[in-house]
């Protein structure tokens, strides 16, 4: 990529790919986990419309989609997580994403559609324990477009990995979500001057369609 500066350069479809980080029901629906823990999950059910939009925008401009889970299970408990999960939340506190539960498919509109690849992960990051770094590169891959959540835990992960193995940064402010607007806007903060570009769902969306008419 010759780095113009410009939107449309960072996300051409021929070297840009879709991240949709996590957008799972217990994380983003009232029933959820996250909400029975007494989370604040008003962002991520705001960020749903947008997120479905701009999932389809890729696919209109043929950028591949990549959607994430988070999934925990017996195999690959995580007893790091797990401690501090009990210092955060108490000891009763409610697992979340486990393997197999409702709570750990995606929220409804958000299903893979032809040509796009589901990925799990068991991690914060998608590429720890993962081979989402061989698939980008096989793709060709120079770009990620990242949106999700939660802004500041599995998003801001995904996007430092992805950082330190050499891939540009593109994160879309309106169709990530975190708990509260600090922890959002703390992350969007770090990415703008550390890790790469903060832009709009519309910008992005209109960057891709101005490239593919070019």
């Amino acid at each position: 990529m010759q780095d113009s500066g410009s939107l449309r350069e960072w996300v051409d479809p021929a070297s840009s790919a879709l991240l949709v980080v996590d957008m799972q029901n217990d994380f983003c629906h009232p029933d959820g986990a996250f909400a029975k823990r007494g989370q604040d999950i008003s962002q991520a059910l705001e960020i749903l419309p947008t997120v479905k939009r701009v999932m389809a925008e890729a696919r209109t401009a043929s950028v591949p989609v990549f959607i994430i889970r988070v999934v925990r299970g017996e195999d690959t408990r995580w007893p790091a997580l797990e401690r501090v999960s009990r210092l955060a939340f108490g000891s009763d506190f409610m697992p979340v994403f486990v393997e197999g539960t409702w709570g750990a498919e995606l929220a409804e509109g958000l299903e893979p559609q032809s040509g796009d690849i589901q990925l799990d992960k068991n991690r914060y990051g998608a590429f720890t324990g993962t081979n989402l770094d061989l698939m980008l590169k096989n793709k060709g891959v120079e770009t990620l477009v990242v949106i999700g959540g939660a802004t500041n835990v599995c998003v801001e992960s995904t996007v430092r990995e992805g950082f330190m193995l050499g891939y540009n940064i593109v994160m879309i402010e309106d169709a990530c979500a975190a708990t509260t607007p600090e922890y959002h806007e703390g992350t969007l903060a770090t990415v703008r001057v550390w890790f790469g570009r903060v832009e709009k769902a519309d910008d992005v969306i209109a960057a891709w369609g101005e490239r593919r008419d070019a």
